[in-house]
């Protein structure tokens, strides 16, 4: 928020002031103002995703996820990679999490892989892939580190997707065993738990249009795993509250502003459908409120899957929910997408600030999303992921990223402004470590904190890794 206060500044009469050549310390007044003893009784951690950054892919034990068979499929990754080595975090973790410490984050949240405890999905567990969560929970816990545990972030087992994966109602069972399974594993020394990461990314890019695992199209996959999703959710979480004491159980779901194109009925309606999918959709269902079936028409098919009771079942009293804010979306109309009829216009065309991924950078987003997540009956929220990839170069063992040190800056200024206003956000966790394996993207976009050598493996953190630890250490 510095460039956005430094223009509400000049719009105040400062313009003198900075004329005259004062613009560097009125830049580091701006900057001087975000504390972190202005977040009271607050959580700073970091987060990450098995497939991302274990590698091992077949090590001890370990079956094969969806992501280790889509990535071997020629022109799926955009640079060729797959997650095999990834960032050997697999055998790097204790140099990892003793980075974490060193950053001064007091929470570590990442995903237990569901193939390497269950290799098949379901049936025999495998105690080897069991014991290394348990060396990363401990190792934690042992650095002053509270460990978070996502249950699923997006690696399904292959052999359940070749019964069907999503689809198949019968996952509401699997997933239940898996998730007492990790409870009982897990559950005596973790507390944080998230059900599900971004349930609309995985049903929408992987069953919807194919874009990430296991790449099927078409409504008959995305509904299915639409609403099987809902059941998981909900199910995941009641299992944790039958089976691990005093647990706080949270869901992560991917949120953003949308804002109309044009102030047209057409443009209002496209924004109105988008904001429905996007941040509704999985929110809504396990309030109680149902599917938002009045601005989605095409989800009404979805009754197909639906069995008597199933509106209770998709209804689970989360703790708090993790919202996961990345980038703002302008909608317009579009006779081109016939489901949604509507249509994202590119940032590149608005010609606003982008990131590598061409995301909008807009702080603003950060307030909004929180201010209409408030409006429903939740007990807090949490920011389970935020941060953004830059083009990031290595000089003489420095990386001077000062786009991603503003970002931080800016974003976590919006959520100060949130929480002072009285919503209940009380943890914030950056995205990521490392420099990771971004799905399709492949190694190309770094978001960490830490920058990877991919071919060494060698660790080097980036000066906004030193900037939060600086701003933590206070």
């Amino acid at each position: 928020m510095l460039r956005r206060d430094a223009l509400k500044l000049i719009g105040a009469g400062f313009l003198p002031f900075i004329i005259s050549g004062k613009l560097k310390a009125l830049n580091k007044f701006l900057e001087s103002s975000l504390k972190a003893s202005d977040f009271k009784k607050f959580t700073w951690g970091i987060s990450s995703a098995a497939v991302q950054v274990e590698g091992a892919w077949d090590t001890d034990g370990k079956g094969p996820s969806i992501w280790d068979t889509f990535s071997k499929i020629k022109g799926k990754i955009k640079d060729g990679s797959t997650p095999e080595t990834a960032c050997d975090f697999y055998n790097r973790y204790p140099q990892d999490i003793e980075i974490i410490k060193q950053l001064g984050f007091g929470a570590n949240r990442f995903s237990i892989s569901w193939p390497r405890i269950i290799p098949l999905g379901t049936g025999q567990k495998n105690q080897n892939g069991i014991d290394f969560y348990n060396r990363v929970i401990d190792k934690s816990l042992e650095k002053g580190i509270e460990p978070w545990v996502t249950l699923y972030h997006w690696d399904l087992p292959q052999a359940l997707e070749d019964r069907g994966g999503w689809t198949n109602r019968e996952i509401v069972n699997w997933f239940s065993d898996y998730a007492s399974l990790c409870a009982k594993s897990f559950g005596d020394r973790v507390k944080h738990w998230i059900v599900l990461n971004e349930p609309l990314s995985f049903t929408g890019l992987g069953y919807g249009i194919g874009y990430h695992a296991p790449g099927l199209k078409g409504l008959r996959h995305f509904l299915p795993a639409i609403h099987h999703a809902v059941l998981c959710q909900a199910e995941g979480g009641r299992v944790l509250r039958n089976e691990v004491a005093n647990a706080v159980i949270g869901s992560a779901f991917s949120c953003s502003p949308i804002d109309p194109q044009h102030q047209s009925h057409r443009d209002e309606k496209a924004a109105r459908r988008l904001d429905a999918f996007i941040n509704r959709l999985f929110a809504e269902p396990t309030l109680g409120m149902g599917y938002p079936f009045d601005d989605l028409h095409f989800l009404k098919k979805i009754e197909k899957y639906m069995l008597p009771g199933d509106e209770e079942k998709m209804k689970f009293n989360f703790d708090f929910f993790g919202l996961q804010y990345y980038f703002r979306i302008v909608a317009d109309f579009s006779i081109f997408n016939p489901i949604l009829w509507a249509n994202q216009v590119p940032p590149i065309k608005r010609h606003v600030p982008i990131t590598e991924m061409n995301w909008e950078v807009y702080p603003d987003g950060m307030y909004r999303v929180l201010k209409q997540f408030s409006k429903y009956p939740v007990k807090e929220f949490v920011i389970t992921e935020n941060g953004a990839a830059f083009k990031d170069t290595l000089s003489d063992g420095q990386v001077n990223d000062i786009q991603r040190t503003n970002f931080f800056q800016d974003y976590l200024q919006d959520l100060l402004k949130a929480k002072n206003e009285g919503i209940n956000v009380t943890g914030y966790f950056a995205w990521s470590l490392l420099d990771n394996f971004e799905w399709v993207e492949g190694f190309y976009p770094r978001f960490g904190l830490v920058y990877v050598d991919h071919k060494s493996q060698e660790r080097i953190i980036k000066n906004s890794g030193k900037w939060f630890s600086e701003f933590l250490r206070e």
